[in-house]
């Protein structure tokens, strides 16, 4: 079951670069120093968000070997910060600083990333690229400071432990634009994913929205990795991949009200394919009125509290919920020196929940095989023994005229498990599919075996 909700936008251009190392192998765990760099992919995408505010500028930058990234957003000069923490593991860096509520501005950036604990090196590589540019200094009231999140993008998700480090992070820095942000699996939501409570492990990502208000502008930012399914006005999910036996037309409230039946795919079979246990949703809303640390607070507690709509269940003890609130202070007071507090925090969670609603992209799916297949095809073009990363490999092999895949690694390569042969159906030429709960296909193309081509594809090489 998988939906779709548009968001109206304009974009520009993304830039991809590739940043010149030593290691050849980009699936080994701690050596990244060869990597493809994408920045700022996704803000020519028709979805992305445009918005007037100076103020504010965006960078995203991606390894879309992980594939997983980082989201940075700047401020123009330092600004007021607090901090609204829900999930029961979260993952921070400068985070309870903002909850002192010193009365100065001190706040120059906030960064968003994948990578889980190792994605925290992005926040401090934002630090450290504001004093290597000469942006800020070692004086006491120059000193640069950035706050941060993570989100868990490693697991069932992909094949291999890239993370998004401090050459990526000061890269998308240096990269941040004003006026753009894009929308879906880019930046910090690049592997993001939700609803694996139930075992939807539906395909997520970030999302945006902005509203003007006489001179008060609102804009809200997440990276949606949430435990719970999003959910939409109707109460409707918004994305899974539901159970044989599931509903149709599928609403938050039926997968709740059956839990903990519903957690299987049939409401009482066994968990197929197994949910995600480590889930997070990271956000920021910025306001351009002045607010005091305490307002700041308040915003950001309303705000946070509202993404309970949207996300259900919201706040588990396995999800890392952080929300940011910021306030540029360009502007006093809203319309005849109204919208309080409490009215810009209904405005951002309504928007709020839009952007949560914008984050879920179109999820991928496989082609049926193919009900007389083509023998043109020499399966022992296809056979041999296919590297993913130092986790994850694939034998296939050829018998009977039938195509065989095995997991050999470490961990088991999607629907292809350990010491267990699978059928792989011919669904095309050169491309075969395993049937199942979860979207899984493999193309050969020479000595590559690329498992689900497309936004999340996994490449691995014949050795």
């Amino acid at each position: 079951m998988t939906f779709r909700t548009p968001v109206l936008a304009l974009g520009l251009l993304a830039t991809a670069m590739t940043v010149p190392g030593i290691a050849q192998d980009q699936g080994t765990p701690g050596i990244q120093d060869e990597l493809v760099m994408t920045l700022n992919e996704g803000i020519d995408d028709p979805d992305a968000l445009e918005f007037d505010w100076p103020m504010l500028s965006i960078g995203t930058g991606q390894y879309e070997a992980g594939p997983t990234g980082v989201t940075v957003i700047r401020f123009g000069r330092k600004v007021h910060g607090a901090v609204d923490v829900r999930g029961g593991g979260p993952g921070t860096v400068n985070a309870p600083y903002l909850d002192l509520g010193y009365v100065q501005p001190e706040l120059d950036a906030v960064v968003l990333a994948g990578g889980s604990w190792y994605g925290l090196e992005a926040v401090t590589a934002v630090n450290t690229a504001m004093k290597d540019d000469g942006y800020r200094g070692g004086h006491w009231n120059n000193v640069g400071l950035a706050v941060g999140s993570i989100i868990y993008d490693f697991g069932g998700r992909r094949l291999n432990e890239i993370y998004p480090d401090k050459r990526l992070a000061q890269a998308a820095y240096r990269a941040a634009r004003p006026g753009i942000f894009p929308v879906g699996p880019y930046g910090a939501g690049r592997s993001a994913m939700t609803g694996g409570l139930f075992g939807c492990n539906a395909r997520s990502g970030q999302g945006a929205a902005f509203r003007q208000i006489g001179d008060v502008k609102i804009a809200v930012f997440t990276v949606v990795n949430a435990l719970g399914v999003v959910t939409d006005r109707e109460g409707k999910v918004v994305a899974c991949h539901a159970g044989a036996n599931w509903p149709e037309d599928l609403a938050a409230h039926e997968l709740l009200n059956a839990s903990p039946a519903s957690l299987g795919p049939d409401w009482d079979g066994e968990r197929v394919g197994g949910p995600e246990r480590k889930n997070t949703t990271i956000s920021l809303v910025v306001t351009n009125r002045s607010m005091s640390s305490a307002e700041l607070k308040r915003l950001a507690v309303q705000v946070h509290t509202s993404m309970a709509r949207g996300i259900q269940p919201f706040a588990t003890e396995l999800d890392g919920d952080v929300l940011y609130a910021v306030s540029t202070g360009e502007v006093d007071a809203g319309p005849g020196d109204g919208l309080v507090t409490a009215e810009i925090g209904t405005v951002a969670s309504e928007l709020m929940w839009d952007a949560i609603l914008s984050s879920v992209p179109e999820q991928p799916s496989a082609p049926p095989p193919l009900q007389s297949p083509d023998k043109a095809s020499d399966l022992q073009d296809f056979v041999g023994s296919y590297r993913f990363s130092p986790l994850a490999s694939l034998d296939v092999t050829a018998e009977g005229g039938r195509l065989f895949g095995q997991a050999t690694g470490e961990r088991d390569v999607f629907a292809i498990r350990k010491g267990e042969p699978v059928e792989l159906l011919p669904s095309g030429p050169n491309r075969f599919v395993i049937p199942g709960r979860y979207p899984f296909s493999i193309r050969f193309e020479g000595d590559e075996a690329i498992i689900n081509p497309g936004r999340w594809q996994q490449v691995g090489t014949r050795r």
